[in-house]
């Protein structure tokens, strides 16, 4: 007959409460995990920083020139219409478009990429410190491999384009200055030498090299990628960097980054020459376009000049010379420089019309200006119509005139600047800063890396830490227990580290007794020993023999330490007490207390030897122990015999107690076979070791055996943590300390 195990009703959960004692436990518990974890990033990211390639920045100023002359004629400056105002942001554009980059492209043949064939990770970061050439490695798949000062220049490289953007160019040195060629898609490997141009036709078309440089000693090799144009100048566009140096500042500020210095500040020099050169040879072109309009005008420009003239004097001829007042001379300067600007405000809308709609807001503000100055002319116009005709004809002569002149002028100064412009080839931008080469690389920013490397692996340990707590670890206190299998925490025993030595003296075979009762009986874990003895009395009275079982859902979980030592306090106690050994799988109760196994329990069942001669007697005072004998083939069966039963019956006559220690109940069916014999069962859980699920798969087997455990021993937890709760719950607020008596 067995105890049934009162149920524990879960305390109420207080779902405000944060346990922030309880997951600093859990970091606690994990510290070396974390540790561990935190310093294998910070040697990846030392590593990772002392070994990637270094990444330079150069850049380059380029300035936006607002030319905007001061128009006095009523045409302004001719050369004011190739001068447009073009915005940072438009230039911008134009730096980065595909005229620019190609030309640049093309300048520096950005499109072939030769280098040394590195030794993987470390090769690059020795070439750096190298002063000499390397040997070539011989290593397999590590052949013609270098980490020295190697070097080579391909001043041209052309495939087919079924090749570009491929796997790359295998270059090996021979020796002397030859070369060979191999491709995955050559048939045959290609001799050349260096300084000379290479010619061979290949099944998808010719191919064209000239190595200028090849520094290495002979089996070193080298890779060269030919990309296609198109990919190369594309990659530039993404990769350049450009933008207005401070608001409205027209000063442009373009930025690369690159491995190789050389070719960075090749690169941006080549773009910057390039745009310069594109906007020169744009301004020429406008020039000379704007000069041969003016070269077909002027001639008619001219002759109406003359016949206006002509007019005017024959004018005055027939008729007196006619005098002005100072408002009417002021009239007609008005009349000329207005219509100076109508002849300029309706220029600049034939312009825009040739880029815009009429419904354009550029388009409506000429306009309206147009009519404003239109609106001027005839206001003055009828202010002239009050005139005496007479003075009405001199005032039209003299207009058309003055009109004339003005305009043919201001043609032939235009005329002439524009044949500067066209031959002078000035832009409107020019060049501040070069790109000079880098001294120290931007990238990798070795202390950033590795200060994120630290936390990034802080943050992986304390979130690993949690998982592994959360989704591995095993129960952390007793309140998990009760809470989610109903079964009493009857004892909660403190891990020891004397414990440890007890078990490295049995280990190494050291004769004695190796019980943590004998040793060291004011021991805080032989304390919590003494409390179970005191639960279990209560439940002995009412139960319906002595004997007691303890067993565990796994190894290894410390139930014979619990067993023995329970003995050992109860026969401290008074109590005559037997400890069978009923783990005739991997019992070990013998090495505890020093004795040999052979001639125990299973010799015993067999009929080998008599009780007296399978129990030692007072191995401590009041403490008999019977071990397990020779492991037996079939212990379910011995455990489930009458013969069995007959002998328990024997010994509980004949002591006041008898402790059985079982084997795991997920193991074998050994523990629910005795536990039918036993009037207590109790089940041991070891702290951060046993599963929940272990636990309650372990209650389940032996409920459907008919045997219901009375409660839980909860062993080896640790005390140094502060506290102790899970889903909510602190474990009473209790702090588990080891207390002591004061001598």
């Amino acid at each position: 007959m067995q105890t049934s195990p009162a149920h524990v009703p879960p305390p109420e959960k207080d779902d405000d409460e944060i346990h922030l004692a309880e997951y600093f436990d859990i970091l606690v518990d994990n510290r070396w995990l974390v540790v561990t974890i935190t310093a294998l990033a910070l040697l990846i990211g030392a590593a990772y920083a002392l070994l990637a390639t270094p990444i330079y920045q150069s850049n380059l100023l380029i300035q936006v020139e607002d030319a905007a002359p001061d128009a006095k004629g009523f045409l302004g400056d001719a050369s004011s219409l190739f001068e447009v105002k073009t915005p940072a942001t438009g230039e911008i554009q134009v730096l980065r478009s595909r005229l620019v980059i190609g030309g640049a492209v093309d300048a520096t043949r950005f499109y072939i990429d030769a280098r040394p064939d590195y030794v993987p990770v470390v090769g690059e970061w020795l070439s750096r410190r190298a002063k000499s050439l390397s040997t070539p490695m011989s290593l397999p798949g590590l052949g013609g491999r270098v980490y020295g000062t190697e070097k080579i220049d391909v001043s041209r490289f052309i495939v087919p384009p079924e090749l570009e953007d491929q796997k790359p160019f295998t270059i090996t040195a021979q020796g002397g200055g030859r070369f060979q060629v191999e491709h995955p898609d050559l048939d045959q490997p290609i001799n050349g030498r260096v300084g000379e141009q290479l010619e061979q036709k290949t099944p998808f078309g010719e191919l064209e090299l000239k190595i200028d440089t090849l520094d290495g000693e002979a089996g070193a090799k080298f890779v060269v990628h030919r990309y296609s144009r198109l990919r190369t100048i594309e990659e530039l566009q993404r990769r350049l960097q450009a933008g207005e140096q401070g608001r409205q500042s027209n000063v442009i500020s373009v930025a690369l980054e690159d491995s190789n210095r050389t070719r960075l500040t090749s690169i941006l020099n080549a773009i910057a020459a390039t745009y310069v050169d594109q906007n020169r040879e744009r301004k020429a072109a406008e020039a000379e376009r704007t000069l041969g309009f003016l070269d077909q005008q002027l001639p008619e420009f001219k002759r109406q000049l003359e016949r206006s003239e002509d007019a005017y004097t024959r004018f005055r001829n027939q008729n007196s010379t006619v005098a002005f007042d100072e408002e009417a001379k002021a009239t007609l300067t008005q009349i000329v420089e207005l219509q100076g600007k109508l002849l300029e405000a309706q220029q600049k809308r034939r312009e825009l019309a040739a880029l815009y709609t009429g419904n354009h807001p550029r388009i409506q503000t000429i306009d309206q200006q147009i009519g404003l100055i239109q609106k001027d002319i005839n206001a003055l116009n009828s202010r002239v119509g009050r005139m005496p005709t007479i003075q009405q004809d001199t005032f039209r002569f003299e207009r058309d005139v003055r009109v004339g002149s003005q305009l043919y002028q201001s043609l032939l100064n235009n005329s002439l600047q524009l044949r500067l412009v066209k031959e002078g080839k000035t832009g409107n931008v020019r060049l501040l800063d070069s790109a000079a080469s880098p001294r120290l690389p931007v990238k990798p920013q070795k202390g950033l890396i590795v200060a994120l490397a630290g936390v990034l692996g802080l943050l992986a340990g304390i979130a690993l830490a949690f998982v592994r707590s959360m989704f591995f670890s095993g129960i952390r206190n007793p309140q998990e227990i009760e809470n989610h299998t109903g079964m009493s925490v009857m004892s909660v025993i403190p891990y020891t580290l004397e414990q440890g030595v007890l078990e490295a003296r049995m280990a190494a075979g050291q004769k004695g007794v190796h019980v943590l009762t004998t040793t060291n009986p004011e021991s805080t874990a032989v304390e919590s020993v003494r409390s179970l003895r005191i639960a279990l009395q209560f439940a002995l009275l009412e139960a319906g023999n002595n004997r007691v079982l303890i067993t565990g859902p796994t190894p290894g979980i410390g139930k014979s330490f619990v067993s023995a030592n329970f003995a050992a306090v109860m026969a401290a106690a008074g109590k005559r007490v037997l400890l069978l050994d009923a783990d005739m799988r991997k019992g070990y109760i013998n090495k505890q207390f020093g004795l040999k196994r052979e001639g125990g329990l299973s010799e015993l069942l067999l009929g080998d030897l008599t009780l007296e001669q399978a129990t030692h007697t007072q191995v401590v005072p009041n403490l008999d122990v019977m071990t397990t004998g020779r492991y037996p083939p079939n212990p379910s069966d011995m455990l489930m015999s009458d013969t069995f039963a007959r002998l328990l019956d024997t010994l509980s006559a004949q002591y006041d107690l008898v402790v059985m220690d079982a084997p795991p109940v997920l193991v074998a069916a050994d523990a629910a076979a005795a536990g039918a014999h036993a009037a207590v069962v109790l089940m041991v859980a070891r702290a951060d070791q046993t599963q929940m699920g272990e636990l309650v798969e372990s209650n389940k087997r032996l409920r459907q055996a008919n045997v219901a455990p009375a409660g839980v021993v909860f062993n080896a937890m640790d005390m140094t943590r502060r506290h102790y709760g899970s889903q909510g719950y602190r474990y009473g607020g209790y702090r588990y300390t080891e207390y002591k008596y004061k001598s």
